[in-house]
């Protein structure tokens, strides 16, 4: 039975299409079946991917308004092991449609459901707002994965999560965990990137990866090529610290 892990922070810019991306190529890469969700309006992980998000007419949008099956809007085998549920600008608009549908919150939920059983990993990549459609993912997860940058507001966009995670397993989904915490874009050069990774750990009694993705060149480049960056440039530091966070990943679901 897969296990759903949602990609969430409410702060914009802190690698969590990157982490959503590259953890499930990796997953992927590393022989387990996984599904990526892109579940955010701007559709970055489906062009990270390599698909053109503005060609697509069966995404995660028609799935949710019920106007094609899951198995319509799969696209399958993007890479082998694994698939897709693609996003563009029309997911903005379900925001308004899901005011209209009753169990609101549980209507990603009750379509991964459908499939959960043939993956091991579903990895939802949220939008960058506390919305309706992050309340949506967080219904349907196991888990949250909050990747955070090494930089000085760092702790202040944890929190908020943290405080959604409890709001939504008080009210909606009481099986919800912290899946954890990723530090992203450090930066071995600067004190700044220490002090955060310092902080962090200090402050808080969440599970935090050994597993710190650093700032990369390559990486960075790799969206604008449609590549995870384990195909992109396979050898590059970027890849080498996803390989390492997907076996983090994959050990500790073996612990669960």
């Amino acid at each position: 039975m897969g296990r759903i892990i949602a990609i969430a922070n409410q702060k914009g810019g802190v690698g969590k299409t990157t982490t959503a991306v590259n953890l499930s190529a990796c997953l992927a890469e590393a022989g387990q079946k996984v599904l990526l969700v892109d579940f955010d309006p701007q559709g970055n992980a489906t062009s990270g991917i390599g698909l053109e998000k503005d060609e697509l007419d069966k995404t995660v949008y028609e799935l949710i308004i019920g106007e094609y099956t899951m198995e319509e809007c799969l696209e399958r085998d993007i890479y082998e092991n694994l698939d897709l549920l693609a996003s563009n600008m029309d997911l903005a608009g379900a925001e308004i449609e899901l005011l209209e549908i009753e169990n609101r919150e549980f209507v990603l939920k009750n379509q991964l459901d459908t499939v959960k059983e043939h993956y091991d990993y579903i990895i939802i990549d949220c939008p960058p707002s506390l919305s309706l459609l992050t309340i949506n993912a967080m219904t349907a997860s196991d888990t949250v994965l909050v990747p955070i940058q090494c930089e000085y507001y760092a702790l202040e966009g944890l929190t908020q999560v943290m405080d959604t995670v409890n709001l939504v397993r008080k009210k909606l989904n009481p099986q919800l965990e912290m899946e954890g915490v990723v530090f992203t874009m450090y930066d071995a050069r600067t004190n700044l990137s220490l002090q955060v990774v310092e902080n962090v750990k200090s402050n808080l009694n969440q599970n935090i990866y050994k597993t710190i993705i650093p700032r990369n060149v390559r990486l960075a480049e790799a969206p604008s090529h449609g590549m995870p960056i384990n195909i992109y440039d396979s050898r590059s530091t970027g890849a080498e610290s996803y390989r390492l966070l997907a076996a983090e990943v994959i050990s500790r679901g073996e612990e669960l």
